[in-house]
């Protein structure tokens, strides 16, 4: 098995995969007391939840990257 190089935003598009799936994890933690009828999270806990918007924004920037970097290859090899 041959490893393919990394091309310009794959990093980005890994942590943004990352602090998604914090958010995420973050998200299910703070609503089960809703369900399970404990007390609340404290509001920090809910801000921890916007992970999952910010993650989602940092991989968009990846792939953004990547494909100005495709196209910047096209540009020259034609």
């Amino acid at each position: 098995m041959t490893a393919t190089p990394s091309a310009p935003g794959d990093g980005l598009v890994r942590a943004g995969g990352i602090v998604f799936i914090v958010g995420a994890v973050a998200t299910l933690v703070t609503m089960a007391p809703l369900f399970l009828g404990t007390e609340p999270f404290p509001p920090i806990a809910y801000a921890v939840c916007m992970l999952m918007g910010v993650g989602f924004m940092i991989a968009g920037a990846g792939v953004l990257r990547s494909i100005a970097a495709q196209r910047r290859t096209a540009k020259s090899v034609s």
